[in-house]
């Protein structure tokens, strides 16, 4: 049987080598199994293999033997056709991707190293997902060392329960700490994004909104519009009608409020002064605008030398937020709604009509 085995791994290596001289080197495996090899193909693709068969041969001896232990014989001989033509198939990756990972770490060989790096990722597992991390930190592969934590993490109740984790545990608690670190900062990156995702969503309804109060007061919508503008019937319903409603709530809600009216403003008519300072202090160009209060609103800002800090950055945070929405569009709807802005007429508003 061994001297099978030995026959059919020779010839798999020394089929990629058919047209080279004899070999002048011998591969020792585990159980005593010898692959015959060139020295010059080893040198050449795996310094670590060049030092060793620079070392001159003990006792005088012409034959060079290079043991490769402690792995399986396939995989010696997969790993050493790979140093002849660069080639690794999937089946040599299922059965021996861990077993050539190690090699290729070990003797230096890059290409090799990420192409099992890749293999193994993909064949990740609960039961073995934490033998891998171990391995991957030994053999110094970052992707495979990310994966599998990203993995631990995704299934750790199901990981929890394994032997690798609880043979971890008890020999190698600081990369159990490692790994406990990593499940925490995940989570905190989680919880992160979603709070910048619901802040984001916030300004752009803000942004939203100020778009709508500008279309309001420029050509009114539905039931809200300019007092100084006569229409034959109501504005048809905008795009934003949904945003659009909001605020022609507020607007109706400020216009007709009785605490407003006696100087004790509610929650509601705060939001909508809120709204016109927001768009004040965004405007670029308040001698021309129809929004009611917005020369107002800037000349009393610039009186007071400049708004607060946390003021300031809602202004900077809806820019934001409208600049990438607009971003978003098509490049043609950029250019209509750019000329659109562009052509704006000069009167000031003081007043809505509601229609």
């Amino acid at each position: 049987m061994e001297d099978n085995n030995h026959n059919s791994t020779s010839t798999s290596v020394m089929s990629s080598a058919s047209e080279l001289p004899e070999p002048d080197v011998q591969i020792l495996t585990s159980g005593g199994v010898r692959i015959p090899a060139h020295s010059s193909i080893l040198a050449m693709v795996s310094p670590v293999l060049d030092n060793i068969m620079e070392k001159p041969v003990k006792h005088g001896s012409s034959e060079r033997v290079i043991p490769i232990l402690g792995v399986p014989c396939d995989a010696v001989s997969a790993f050493i056709k790979y140093l002849y033509d660069s080639m690794c198939t999937e089946e040599q990756m299922e059965k021996y991707g861990i077993h050539l990972l190690v090699l290729s770490h070990v003797y230096l060989v890059p290409q090799l190293k990420q192409r099992c790096s890749r293999g193994v990722s993909q064949r990740l597992t609960v039961e073995n997902v934490v033998d891998v991390l171990q391995l991957a930190r030994l053999c110094d592969a970052p992707d495979l060392y990310l994966k599998c934590l990203k993995q631990v993490t995704a299934r750790f109740k199901a990981v929890e329960q394994t032997e690798g984790w609880k043979f971890m545990q008890e020999h190698d608690p600081w990369l159990e700490l490692h790994i406990l670190r990593f499940m925490d900062e995940a989570e905190s990156r989680k919880k992160r994004r979603w709070r910048q995702r619901k802040e984001q969503r916030l300004y752009l309804q803000l942004s939203d909104g100020l778009e709508c109060l500008e279309h309001i007061c420029r050509e009114g919508c539905t039931t809200v519009g300019p007092y100084d503008v006569e229409t034959a019937k109501k504005p048809s319903p905008c795009d934003k009608y949904a945003t659009c409603q909001g605020v022609q709530m507020l607007i109706k809600h400020l216009v007709l409020c009785k605490r407003r009216a006696s100087g004790v403003g509610c929650c509601r008519c705060n939001r909508m002064w809120q709204l016109l300072r927001l768009h004040s202090s965004i405007c670029d160009h308040p001698d021309s605008c129809r929004v009611p209060l917005c020369r107002q609103f800037k000349w009393k800002a610039q009186q007071k030398m400049g708004e607060d800090a946390k003021w300031k950055l809602l202004v900077k945070k809806v820019c934001s937020a409208k600049a990438m929405s607009s971003l978003s569009l098509p490049k043609r709807k950029r250019e209509e709604e750019l000329k659109e802005t562009m052509g704006r007429t000069a009167n000031a508003l003081k007043t809505f009509r509601l229609y």
